[in-house]
């Protein structure tokens, strides 16, 4: 007799039941509605990419979470760890059938080998949102605006969004003869909140070789009090310079500039206390030129960043000589339905099912399947119980998929062709009633 194979995953990838995967589409289709509200269309690219083009622009942190083998054409091949590389190869393969400002959403999986912990996995879905096109402040605040927007439509309003400017920390550190030395302190600024102050604080000391410098660097990211005290002190340390109309007249102000116009955006909408400006959010990733931004749950902070993103107009420029400015968002979802799973926020379904026929005689068998069919037609969700079991067991099962209504029919009538319809939550009860009637009580109970 053969060996059998003992069944099971590999470490930080994971099967979903149907309840999870339920509740994940659920939650995928609400997203997909707050994204299309905002005019963004789909778009989907292969998982699997020339390595070359996903880590041309990479740093060594990224290089090593990533799935890279030699496939069977002697190609040197990668899984995607995001979806926003692959997207500025998109748009640079396909610039001139796309229309400017070209607005897309791409939901799939992307795939780290990143150590797993709560909330982290090696594959997971991402849902990605970005704007490619316009270099503007409405672009920016667009895209900050649908982070919350999407959040809420999935029922997450106790968020907090804290966002900075990559531009202006760069005029920083030019400031402190530290441009040379930016990936390293970016690298460990982004590590903050994991690794804490006085860690950073000895890690920065190795890199600049000057605790001087790297005490300025921790006043910088420690920010201050309020939106507009920290933006005047990003400004004063970044070397912020106007000329005699008060107009931006360097780099770091006209990043400070780009911060300010965003705020107004956001009072003007009425969502400004849901954003933080908080210098000490870099994001790792080398991409980014302009604004950043990270997103946390405020009752479980420790789980890390669910939405994230920010601009990156030199991306493209990898494939391609004419510059596209570009800036999204993703969020991570299977991070995010963790945290929701801890919180007790996770609402769980079995089935998409609105009503279960019951099998309560096997000669019926051709009648339950033609009420199934003229109920399927006015869009309703119907599954008929094709097996041969009690009836007990029948709605223990249905139970069991969190079915809200089932259909008796036990002798038919072929003049009045009535049924029972019960409430399985209530265990009310409608009797002697027609298929129209059946229609209505559920499509009703489904609006609400």
């Amino acid at each position: 007799m053969a060996t059998l194979i003992q069944p099971r995953v590999l470490k930080g990838f994971r099967d979903f039941m149907p309840d999870a995967e339920i509740r994940r589409s659920i939650l995928i289709q609400k997203l997909t509605n707050a994204f299309r509200s905002y005019g963004f269309v789909p778009i989907d690219t292969p998982v699997l990419e020339y390595s070359e083009i996903l880590l041309r622009k990479s740093n060594g942190e990224t290089e090593k979470q990533v799935f890279r083998f030699q496939d069977n054409g002697k190609r040197d091949v990668a899984l995607r760890f995001d979806l926003t590389v692959p997207f500025a190869r998109f748009v640079a393969e396909h610039k001139d059938a796309l229309y400017f400002p070209f607005k897309r959403y791409h939901i799939s999986k992307v795939w780290r080998g990143e150590k797993p912990q709560a909330g982290r996995y090696r594959e997971f879905v991402q849902c990605d949102f970005d704007t490619v096109g316009p270099d503007t402040a409405a672009a920016d605040f667009e895209i900050l605006s649908l982070m919350k927007h999407a959040l809420s439509a999935i029922g997450v309003n106790d968020v907090t969004i804290k966002m900075s400017h990559r531009g202006v920390f760069n005029a920083f550190l030019t400031k402190l003869q530290l441009t040379d030395k930016s990936e390293d302190i970016l690298r460990i600024v982004d590590k903050l909140a994991k690794i804490g102050e006085k860690e950073v604080k000895d890690q920065l000391n190795l890199i600049t070789q000057s605790e001087e410098k790297s005490s300025q660097i921790l006043t910088y990211i420690a920010g201050s009090n309020s939106f507009e005290s920290t933006l005047d002190l990003m400004a004063n340390m970044a070397g912020a310079e106007y000329d005699s109309e008060n107009q931006p007249a360097n780099e770091a102000a006209i990043a400070v500039q780009r911060l300010q116009e965003i705020r107004d955006m956001m009072i003007a909408s009425g969502i400004a206390d849901s954003y933080i400006l908080d210098p000490s959010i870099t994001r790792g990733l080398d991409y980014y030129t302009g604004v950043v931004y990270e997103t946390f749950l405020n009752q479980l902070p420790s789980i890390g960043s669910v939405c994230s993103g920010g601009r990156y107009d030199n991306l493209a420029g990898l494939y391609m000589k004419e510059k596209i400015p570009g800036v999204g968002s993703s969020i991570g979802l299977d991070r995010l339905i963790a945290g929701l799973e801890q919180l007790g926020l996770a609402k769980t379904k079995g089935s998409f099912l609105d009503v279960e026929i019951y099998n309560l005689n096997k000669k019926l068998a051709a009648h339950y399947q033609g009420i199934a069919s003229k109920l399927r037609t006015k869009g309703i969700n119907v599954e008929v119980f094709t097996d041969n079991k009690n009836m007990k067991q029948q709605f223990k099962l249905t139970t069991a998929k969190s079915v809200p209504w089932g259909i008796l029919i036990e002798f038919a009538d072929s003049e009045k062709n009535v049924m029972t319809l019960r409430n399985l939550q209530t265990r009310e009860q409608f009797e002697s009633i027609t298929i129209e009637e059946v229609a209505k009580i559920i499509l009703d109970a489904k609006k609400g």
